[in-house]
């Protein structure tokens, strides 16, 4: 790959390759992210979405393969380091701390390391969600599950990331508050956060992502623009079950 290309590349995953024990999830994996992009990672249940995140944090490392962030080869590093290096996860299952208020889920993490123009702090994501200001004082095991989505995104946000990664945004999440946090990431990506999502919602990704990786098996099989993507149906039936 040119010096330009890795340049311009924000995230970098080729060929990654990721057990957990004796049995293989990804298998030569590739996938990248360019400042300011939002990408999305789809497919089918199993077939190694969270696997893929779950490499790029260092939460499950990849054995084999290239993850390179803002220039810095990572796929060795601890979860800690990556985190550092700004990037920012909204987990599948969101993963409050249960025993801690909003406010203190949301400051528990907060940096700043980039010195942002315009950094996230506890007045912006209480402007982002409302609904967190009025339940600032709450426990985390006190909210509904939109409620911590919002939460577990606020979080990410208050450590100024370079890159957002959500897995699974709106999963089992009432319309409405789906439709909030599809608007939010409308306006983050608008603000020029780089960001990578997995949903199951082709209509909404296709609408705001500026491109897509379908993976089958632990395999890229598929990666293009929204127009591409919305205009190849027989694509979306074959790996997508739609």
């Amino acid at each position: 790959m040119s010096e330009k290309v890795m340049a311009d590349t924000l995230l970098d995953v080729e060929g990654i390759e990721t057990c957990y024990g004796l049995s293989q999830v990804l298998f030569g994996l590739s996938l990248s992210i360019k400042p300011g992009e939002m990408v999305s990672l789809m497919g089918r249940n199993g077939m190694g979405k969270t696997t893929t995140i779950r490499s790029i944090m260092g939460l499950t490392p990849a054995r084999a393969g290239s993850i390179r962030f803002a220039g810095a080869e990572v796929r060795q590093f601890p979860s800690y380091r990556i985190a550092k290096l700004g990037v920012g996860l909204v987990p599948e299952g969101r993963q409050i701390f249960p025993n801690l208020t909003v406010r203190e889920n949301l400051v528990a993490a907060a940096a700043d390391r980039f010195n942002s123009a315009n950094p996230w702090t506890l007045a912006a994501i209480y402007a982002l969600f409302p609904r967190l200001a009025e339940r600032a004082s709450n426990m985390g095991n006190q909210l509904s599950g939109g409620e911590q989505q919002m939460l577990a995104i606020g979080r990410a946000l208050m450590t100024n990331p370079k890159l957002l990664i959500l897995d699974e945004a709106t999963e089992g999440l009432a319309p409405l508050i789906r439709e909030e946090i599809w608007n939010c990431l409308s306006m983050l990506k608008s603000r020029g956060q780089s960001i990578l999502v997995v949903d199951k919602n082709v209509d909404h990704l296709a609408r705001i992502c500026d491109r897509h990786t379908i993976i089958e098996r632990g395999k890229t099989v598929w990666s293009g623009t929204s127009d591409q993507l919305m205009a190849e149906p027989d694509l979306q039936h074959k790996y997508l079950g739609i």
